[in-house]
């Protein structure tokens, strides 16, 4: 997902919004592999280091994509069959109608690359049964279809074989009655049956903290999320925790957004961003030297930074805050 596309899909919208002859909109992935892998990070990456204005004008841009399909008028179908990674939940969790299938595969993977969940990400994770989110964002763990519906990343299962038929009758008939015809009881969340150690551990104030418990818990699979949990940037970690716990409180996904695209901006300003994009995606060594280098390092105050405001560079979904 890149700069132009999101300005065609933000068009597309606003079209499509005053023409009553559509009834819907639907979103679907061009090609197998699913609905959209995330935004071009190499693209970041380079512009990160030649001073971040382009990244920071395309998450303006993305962000306010992400409210209006939270916002639009019509039904919003997205298909998030396959790959859904990042932006592409930005495009898609929000709709009003949001279809997975046994293909789905669907995460936010940011804390691995030295960011922080995105796209209206953190409002939806702080949303989810429990501490769920918590797990999801600080492992980047992948969601199946019944991990979705469960966490409230999407409502309906239709298997892959029927997503064709169900397009069909969308033309013929309307959301809900094509709905009613195709959809299947999901599978279940193995997410949701472990939701008993998750809110033990992340329930916690602190990564640290957290850690310290997934390791305490004697349970083999806690105990595997410590170590992911660890892989990540440190500082990545602990912003978004911070974040989560914001999002959780805030009022509405404007209010959220206009958070997340501080914290975005700031992390262009962290070394972690750009190392940990070049470890994943262009050395591919797989091998981030993150800075600071362990959870136990980072500064509370260095966290706090990330979410200061940015003056006329806000992005302003909703009214400045009255100075108390």
């Amino acid at each position: 997902l890149n700069h132009a596309m999101v300005r065609q899909i933000a068009a597309a919208l606003a079209v499509w919004s005053g023409d009553d002859a559509v009834r819907a909109v639907v979103i679907t992935g061009a090609g197998e592999r699913g609905l959209c892998a995330g935004g071009d990070i190499v693209s970041i990456y380079h512009d990160a280091k030649d001073g971040g204005t382009g990244s920071r004008e395309f998450w303006r841009e993305e962000y306010i994509l992400n409210a209006a399909i939270a916002n639009y008028g019509k039904p919003y179908v997205a298909i998030m069959d396959g790959i859904v990674m990042g932006g592409g939940v930005g495009v898609s969790a929000h709709g009003s109608v949001r279809i997975v299938t046994e293909r789905s595969m669907i995460g936010m993977p940011e804390t691995g690359i030295g960011f922080v969940p995105d796209v209206g990400g953190t409002y939806l994770l702080a949303r989810t049964p429990g501490e769920l989110g918590t797990h999801i964002a600080l492992t980047t763990a992948r969601l199946s279809a019944g991990d979705a519906i469960a966490c409230g990343f999407a409502d309906h299962f239709i298997p892959s074989e029927r997503i064709g038929q169900f397009l069909d009758a969308l033309s013929t008939t309307t959301v809900q009655d094509a709905l009613a015809q195709f959809t299947e009881p999901a599978p279940a969340s193995e997410l949701l049956a472990q939701q008993g150690w998750i809110d033990a551990a992340y329930s916690a104030d602190s990564v640290t903290d957290i850690v310290a418990r997934l390791r305490g818990s004697g349970i083999p699979e806690a105990e595997k999320a410590a170590e992911q949990v660890r892989s990540k940037s440190p500082t990545a970690c602990a912003v978004t925790l911070k974040s989560l716990r914001r999002a959780r409180q805030a009022g509405s996904l404007e209010e959220v957004l206009d958070d997340e695209f501080r914290v975005s901006v700031a992390c262009l300003s962290s070394p972690d961003l750009v190392e940990g994009i070049r470890a994943q995606v262009v050395d591919k060594d797989r091998n981030p030297q993150w800075s600071p280098a362990t959870i136990e390092e980072v500064d509370d105050a260095q966290v706090d930074a990330f979410f200061a405001p940015l003056g006329d560079l806000e992005l302003g979904l909703t009214a400045p805050q009255k100075q108390h």
